[in-house]
């Protein structure tokens, strides 16, 4: 087993590389060579996870599963998704995985503990709701979660495929207008859930930036210390 990070993307392409480069930023190599060595599979004909989980298309794990061994047969040491939707197949993937997949819910609800935060509201897309498991990992750690209301959820799957369709800062200005309109209720930082709507919201500069937890952040995070973690078994 190598000590590269194999990563299952292209949902949406635009995500991948948004994750991509916060690796690259959190590992503060001195060199091209100190850089983490990452497998990338970037297939963006991945079914739908969404409209699939909302009763409608083709299931999306046999072409992660694909993806997935894809990455295992070239000798990766484990495996991340930067895509929120797509963790609802996490534990079937880990079945048929030989190498550890991270979690990002797993990730946010250690990040918001290390930052004292008990109260959060979450954006993500209806898929990702409907599955739980953002609740689920929350609740391991004693964390109230929010879920925006009808209304302010439809604006918000709104933005997310604005971005996927190319429309960035309108999507972004509607996705910064359910931040603020989530952050009224009395929570103390807002899980952006979705890795088009941190993308988004960095593009414009958004100010609401502070009162925010970027999943996607937090998986890249994780990445860089599963890393370091494993250059330590080599001393």
């Amino acid at each position: 087993m190598t000590s590269t990070i194999g990563i299952l993307g292209g949902m949406g392409p635009l995500a991948t590389l948004d994750f991509v480069q916060k690796i690259i930023h959190h590992t503060h190599a001195s060199s091209d060579q100190e850089n983490i060595p990452l497998q990338i599979h970037c297939v963006p004909q991945i079914p739908d996870r969404t409209a699939f989980l909302m009763g409608a298309g083709e299931s999306p794990l046999p072409a992660l599963a694909k993806g997935l061994n894809t990455l295992i047969g070239t000798d990766v040491g484990c495996i991340t998704i930067p895509c929120n939707t797509a963790h609802y197949w996490h534990p079937d993937l880990q079945r048929i995985s030989s190498v550890p997949i991270l979690h990002i819910a797993q990730t946010c609800a250690q990040q918001l503990t290390r930052q004292h935060i008990k109260s959060v509201a979450l954006m993500a897309t209806d898929g990702t709701l409907k599955a739980g498991f953002y609740s689920k990992e929350l609740a391991q750690y004693g964390i109230e979660l929010t879920q925006p209301s009808t209304e302010i959820q439809e604006k918000i799957m709104n933005g997310i495929y604005l971005v996927k369709a190319g429309s960035i800062e309108q999507g972004a200005s509607t996705l910064e207008e359910c931040v603020k309109e989530l952050l009224l209720t009395g929570v103390e930082s807002v899980i952006l859930g979705c890795t088009e709507i941190p993308f988004a919201l960095d593009h414009i500069h958004s100010e609401t930036k502070p009162f925010t937890l970027d999943a996607t952040d937090t998986l890249a995070k994780a990445c860089v210390e599963w890393y370091a973690a494993e250059q330590l078994k080599t001393l």
